[in-house]
Order: C-alpha cells, then structure tokens, then sequence
C-alpha cells in the first residue's frame, strides 16, 4: 500500500438492506460534505436496498438532494455498478480508511466489519463482535447483567416462542405498558408501546416483521440521557445530551422526519450525575469490546432506579439533527475534527490487529 500521497482515501460506505437504509443515506451525505478535503479523498460507496454495489457521483451526495425519500433511488439510477473489490483496488495505490455507516441489519451487526476484516483494510468503528452483540439488544442486555450495569426489566422470546399465553406471563413479569422492539433493529424501526394486552399482541406481530427475536421492555417514566463515546484502549466520553420526545417516544419519526424532539446539550443534571453517568456509559462500552465510537443511551429514573442503560448504537447517526456529533460540539470536539478522530482509531486498531496476528 502507497502512503505516500498528500491525501488519504475516506471511503465512505452507506445504504445498505435494512430498514434503516434511508437514515444511512442521509448519515453518508453529511459525512462527505464535512471530511476536509485537504485531508481526504473522499469516495463513496452505496450498497442499495437489493444489496448491488454503487459508486454515485460525488457532487451528487455533497451539495445537497439530501431528502431520504429520493436519495437511494437517484443512487441506483446515476451510481456505475460497484463490488467489494473496488475497495481492494483502492487499497493497492493509496492509504485507505473505510468508514461504514450502514445502520441496522447487514451493516452495523458486524456483516460488513467482517467482510472489511476479510479485506485487510481499516475501518472506523467497533470490530465484529462488538458490532453483532450490540446490535442484538437481548444479547446485549445479557452482557450488561453478567458486567453488572443496571438496566430495566426486560424478556427476550424468539418469535416462535410468542402466543397469547407467553403474552400473558410476559405482561404479568414486566407489566403495561410495555415497548416491544425487534432486538436487531435500531432507529425506533419496528418499535412500539403497547399500552393492554391487544396492543401487546399487535406489537409483537409488528416487531416481528424486522426480527425472528423480540424484546420486551419494562416502560418507565424516565428522562431520556444520552453519552456519545470515543476511543479504542482509553475511551473517553462526551458531555451527556438529553432527549424529551415530541411524540408519546423518541420514535422514528421525532429522530428524522419531524424533528419534534427538544435536544439539550449538555443535559440538566449536577455534576455528580453527569459524572456518574459519563462513567457507566465506558463501562458498557467495554463490557461489549466496543471501539471507535458508540452512543450509549440511557434512562433517568432520578427518584428511583437512577441511570438505567437502554441500549448501545455503535454506527450513531451523523446527521444535523443526531445526538452524537452535537454532543462532541458541545464539549470541543467540532464535525470534521470528529472525523478525523475516528480515521485515527481506525488505523491505530488496524495496526494493533496486524501486530496481533502476523507471527
């Protein structure tokens, strides 16, 4: 590999199968119009929704037409055909970082980190393990018991484990109302609050269409705190950011459509709070072996439980209107800078590895 060159290559790959496709469209956009040009050569790759590879135009991406409603299929209609290979081949004549941000299922579950793996190339963000469990909320939520990391009540069933009479024994374990999600899904994709038992079957058949296992969630009543996280061996968290949802929860519409969504930067919370709940967000990072980056979610139950970890999303968005940019502007870390961060830990991992397995 040629690492001689003025600039490095940022490939930056996106899209993908899921149902998060055109959240990760969105995510891509902005990325390739903040990395610094002096620094990178900037590439994107698009995976579309029938899984064909894609090298769109760049100009395209990054002077706007940023609307997720007809971002992808301008993709399929302008980008040439494209395969994993065109990353190798980048890799042959200039120093090259990928930068997956694909959300959801065949993207942020370690498919793609495995296929980067595969390829010797260097990528931001968590390894493969770290990607498939967190992305698997009810194995990660058994990691986070087993590391002590409190969290709410919680059931995980398989979707051919789920009748009325499990219903039944789940409602009278966790209670109503309840979130139902399918555990390898994010974007509120496929979740819903059920608020009675007919509610709670709807939701398991509707949660069930994104995943064969299904997660079933204590609903408290809790202010919603996020950390965004950063770093390989010696990770470092944000201040924390607080949501207060404009709908009944912080769905898919509130984080993307509406942007109905009151964000404070940092959260109103005293000191000890925030440092509480700055320390808890590391150690669940770590209980998973993440790396990179993460956004660790939260919920405050502030005269009971106190901070209960929700989840992990170790591909956050990067979109205006995400939490985990905003909250590494809020404590000095700016867009591009934040970019540039993570191609950091991204080569310093892919060094540690290749040291780690050449004998």
């Amino acid at each position: 590999m040629d690492t001689t060159g003025a600039r490095s290559t940022l490939v930056v790959l996106f899209g993908g199968q899921s149902a998060e496709h055109d959240v990760s469209c969105v995510t891509a956009a902005h990325v390739l119009r903040a990395a610094d040009p002096q620094k990178y050569r900037t590439v994107p790759i698009a995976i579309d929704r029938n899984g064909q590879w894609h090298s769109p135009q760049l100009p395209q991406l990054a002077s706007g037409g940023t609307d997720p409603a007809t971002l992808p299929d301008h993709l399929e209609a302008t980008g040439a055909s494209s395969s994993p290979s065109a990353i190798n081949a980048l890799a042959q004549s200039s120093d090259v970082v990928v930068m997956p941000l694909i959300h959801g299922p065949l993207g942020e579950d370690g498919t793609v980190q495995g296929l980067l793996e595969l390829l010797d190339l260097p990528y931001v963000g968590s390894g493969v393990l770290a990607s498939a469990v967190a992305m698997d909320k009810g194995v990660a939520k058994t990691v986070f018991a087993q590391s002590g990391i409190p969290q709410v009540r919680h059931i995980t069933l398989r979707e051919d484990a789920v009748s009325p009479s499990s219903l039944e024994s789940v409602a009278l374990e966790i209670g109503l109302p309840m979130f139902v999600k399918p555990a390898n899904m994010g974007s509120s994709v496929g979740v819903t609050k059920a608020h009675n038992f007919e509610e709670l079957q709807q939701a398991a058949r509707h949660a069930a269409e994104y995943d064969e296992w299904l997660v079933f969630e204590e609903a408290v009543v809790a202010r919603e705190i996020e950390v965004a996280v950063i770093g390989n061996r010696l990770p470092r968290a944000s201040v924390a950011g607080e949501i207060t949802p404009g709908n009944e929860f912080y769905d898919y519409e509130d984080k993307y459509v509406t942007d109905s969504a009151a964000l404070t930067i940092p959260a109103t919370l005293t000191a000890a709070q925030s440092d509480e709940v700055r320390a808890l967000a590391i150690r669940a990072y770590e209980a998973l072996h993440c790396e990179g980056m993460a956004r660790v979610d939260f919920f405050f139950e502030e005269n009971g439980r106190g901070f209960l970890c929700n989840e992990i999303n170790t591909i956050p968005g990067f979109t205006p209107i995400s939490m985990y940019p905003k909250m590494w502007a809020a404590s000095g870390l700016e867009y591009s800078a934040l970019i540039d961060e993570l191609v950091m830990h991204a080569r310093e991992r892919y060094a540690r590895r290749k040291r780690n397995t050449q004998h």
